[in-house]
């Protein structure tokens, strides 16, 4: 899902022009290179079949490959290209009611798979996976707003349901693109946690586990392996809320 805003109207009258265009450049050269006169009107719709093939064509290509160019952004295509992997940390609001310490700063992975028409989102920590459900971008210049955000479900670990039940929040990130590509926002949850997050570009590459070189979960429990069950046991804490 895109968030529409009043951009979005200009961007379409942008690529409903450029559409108008490129079909009177396909009809043209084709009815140049077979030598047919337009001025007919047999000949004329003689060619529609031809020209939307061709039409479709061009427009399978650009939602497949070329809307990613720069040379598009801007009066073609209002937002940017996040594909790839991004690495940063989690600040969580989250205090322990017994001591009323805050929780370290989580290493986190969030990957993005996006084409011209879709995104999704998925976040890695060493406790949990959380999917995109509802995605969309707010791009107004005017305003100088540029965001991604998009509704999530959490998945924890098993290990760890003892102290982090699965559930769902929001996430708005601001995307910075001058120097350092980042992207930075907050975050809320259903079990009213809130927190800030951090990251900066890392590969194009959609990986699939955290790198280790960003660290492990701060709060990541101690397990010890029980011989007859070959079952890991969790130490017990109280419940985070991350």
């Amino acid at each position: 899902m895109w968030v529409m805003n009043n951009m979005s109207n200009i961007k379409l009258k942008n690529s409903i022009w450029s559409l108008v265009i490129i079909s009177a450049l396909v009809w043209f050269i084709l009815a140049w290179f077979s030598g047919l006169n337009l001025s007919d009107a047999k000949v004329f719709f003689k060619l529609v079949p031809n020209v939307v093939s061709l039409d479709l064509l061009i427009i399978t290509v650009f939602t497949k490959w070329l809307w990613k160019y720069d040379c598009f952004r801007g009066w073609l295509v209002p937002f940017p290209n996040l594909n790839g992997s991004w690495i940063g940390h989690i600040f969580s609001g989250w205090e322990d009611p017994e001591t009323g310490q805050g929780v370290p700063p989580i290493p986190v992975m969030l990957t993005i798979n996006q084409s011209f028409l879709h995104i999704s989102c998925m976040m890695h920590t060493g406790e949990m996976k959380s999917y995109s459900m509802s995605e969309g971008f707010n791009i107004d210049k005017d305003r100088q707003i540029k965001q991604v955000s998009y509704i999530y479900t959490s998945k924890p670990r098993i290990v760890v349901d003892n102290r982090s039940l699965p559930h769902d929040g929001a996430i708005v990130f601001d995307i910075i693109e001058v120097q350092e590509k980042k992207l930075t926002g907050r975050y809320w949850t259903e079990r009213k946690t809130t927190g800030e997050i951090e990251l900066v570009f890392h590969t194009k590459k959609i990986l699939e586990e955290i790198p280790e070189s960003i660290g492990t979960h701060p709060l990541n429990p101690p397990r010890k392996i029980i011989a007859k069950s070959g079952k890991f046991v969790p130490k017990k804490h109280n419940q985070i809320k991350n």
